[in-house]
């Protein structure tokens, strides 16, 4: 009952993954919304907080991966390539799983009587180093 809430998730936050597969050019590989949240953020507070767990100024609570119901909508890679049994066709090439060299871009925009848009968080996976042997 202390997750019972009388209205759906009010939270109406596009989101967008583009893949960049090692410099060959931006594709959207999944679009979501965070209306498709399991709890609202009011409810994953509630449930935080039963166990007696304070929340202070600062505290972050992150929700997981945003998955829709359409495979365009799936959040992640895992579940995008069906656990790397169905690859990704990406600007010519094919991806299971994301390769050194691609770059990964991540958009969100809040939608409602303003639209206010988070911009874009970008990165490119890089090898992993070399580290001496024991």
């Amino acid at each position: 009952p202390y997750l019972a809430e009388a209205t759906p998730n009010g939270f109406d936050i596009a989101l967008e993954v583009a893949l960049d597969p090692d410099g060959a050019g931006e594709n959207v590989v999944a679009r979501t919304n965070a209306r498709e949240l399991y709890y609202t953020a009011a409810q994953q507070l509630a449930h935080h907080s039963l166990s007696g767990c304070a929340m202070r100024t600062g505290d972050l609570l992150g929700s997981g991966t945003i998955s829709g119901e359409t495979p365009g909508a799936y959040g992640s890679f895992l579940e995008l390539s069906w656990n790397g049994t169905k690859p990704l066709a990406v600007a010519g090439q094919t991806r299971s799983f994301l390769q050194d060299g691609d770059r990964v871009v991540l958009r969100g925009e809040a939608r409602g009587a303003y639209r206010v848009s988070f911009g874009e968080c970008a990165g490119t996976i890089r090898p992993a180093p070399d580290l001496p042997q024991d």
